[in-house]
């Protein structure tokens, strides 16, 4: 068995190299990421769990999609912040992947500073992008996103790097107030990936 720290602290091109390689195998994610380009939803990623999780899965030899419970996916488009227009959207998506083994959940990034802090109770000032969310997640390995882009490269967009990732690291990210999350989900992440180290919230 290879070791599934076998990522951990190279270059950080190898790193996306490896990632972008572990996304291309996996059928459903390629599903995901090419009809989200054939929609050109505006500033679309593919992001968090389905992206780590299997990771995770592939470096410590699990089944495919173990963990992932929908597939999440961000857009950005501030030229209508309504319900009905995010609405149509999440119709649309569930119209053309229907047929995958889990859910895709889409989100439009501009809308999320609307209901934030009555779900969760804190502030949240507005985005101005979708990958500027990333780095607003509770813990650093989960801020990774990837889009294919029409010449069928793939742009990732980890603004912490992806060593946390490759390192089965849990380290907080104090952008927001997510101590019980990060808690809670690295408690939850270490029941199936026990490889897994969670760094405790700072105090």
């Amino acid at each position: 068995m290879r070791s599934h720290l076998r990522y951990a602290g190279l270059d950080a091109q190898i790193q996306q190299q490896a990632l972008e390689a572990i996304i291309r195998q996996q059928p459903v994610l390629m599903a995901v990421l090419e009809g989200l380009r054939a929609l050109a939803l505006p500033d679309h990623l593919l992001v968090a769990g389905a992206i780590y999780n299997e990771v995770w899965n592939y470096l410590t030899e699990r089944p495919s999609l173990t963990g992932v419970n929908d597939i999440d996916v961000f857009y950005f488009d501030d030229s209508d912040i309504g319900w009905d227009a995010e609405d149509r959207v999440i119709q649309d998506l569930a119209a053309r992947f229907t047929g995958l083994p889990v859910p895709v959940q889409v989100r439009n990034q501009a809308r999320v500073h609307l209901w934030f802090e009555q779900k969760f109770g804190s502030p949240f000032s507005p985005l101005t992008s979708s990958s500027e969310m990333l780095g607003r997640y509770a813990s650093k390995a989960y801020a990774v996103g990837a889009r294919l882009l029409p010449d069928d490269t793939m742009a990732v967009v980890a603004p912490f790097g992806l060593d946390d990732l490759f390192s089965f690291r849990l380290v907080p990210n104090p952008a927001l107030s997510n101590r019980v999350l990060h808690t809670r989900k690295g408690e939850q992440l270490r029941a199936i990936w026990p490889e897994l180290t969670v760094t405790p919230w700072p105090d």
